[in-house]
């Protein structure tokens, strides 16, 4: 009981925590919702054959998508932080933990087709596969909630909270605005690759 009484105590400590960042107005989060499915759908970037193209380099519209909105994020939201209108909570740097989970997250993302960001909206089309690797999900979440005391010893050294903008101490705004458009302009680099299932085609006959 020790160990369920533990769990639920940092179950609920994530909630708190969670409600105290202060992400602003419900409706406007909801709305941003709202409109970050919306990008999914029209990209279709929620399809699996769009995930599996991309580990197969036979489709390139995920890392279009994801270096140009990384890119114009970072700028975005680095202002943002500055002005006061947002704010981030930067995780430490910790080898072991990063390669190890990248390595896991990177092979269930192309054995699943999906990640956690398109995951949701493809069960909210109603696709009983992801649904079953969602109930798996939060199954692996609540184990590593559970084994997170032991597993932080095997994460290898802490480096700290570290930000490429402090290693440029001087020229914060100059880095982070070169490092936006540099990946901006990597998606507009990146060939316009794409592999259409049947499913696509009709759609495009349709337009």
């Amino acid at each position: 009981m020790g160990y369920f009484e533990g769990l639920w105590e940092r179950i609920v400590h994530m909630f708190q925590v969670v409600g105290a960042e202060g992400h602003g107005n419900i409706f406007l989060v909801l709305f941003i919702g709202f409109v970050f499915g919306a990008i999914i759908q029209w990209s279709r970037v929620d399809k699996f054959e769009k995930i599996a193209g991309f580990a197969m380099l036979t489709d390139m519209t995920v890392p279009k998508l994801l270096f140009f909105a990384i890119g114009l994020a970072s700028i975005g939201l680095y202002f943002m932080i500055e002005m006061g209108w947002a704010h981030y909570h930067v995780k430490p740097i910790m080898l072991g933990g990063i390669v190890v989970g990248a390595v896991l997250f990177g092979i269930a993302m192309a054995i699943f087709g999906k990640c956690p960001g398109t995951g949701p909206i493809s069960v909210a089309e109603g696709r009983i596969d992801v649904l079953v690797g969602a109930i798996g999900g939060i199954f692996g979440g609540a184990f590593f909630n559970w084994a997170y005391p032991w597993l932080k010893q095997i994460m290898g050294p802490d480096y700290g909270k570290l930000t490429l903008p402090e290693l440029f101490v001087g020229h914060e705004h100059l880095v982070v605005l070169i490092y936006g458009l540099a990946l901006v302009a990597v998606a507009f680099a990146i060939p316009n690759i794409e592999y259409l299932d049947p499913e696509d085609h009709e759609e495009k006959a349709e337009l």
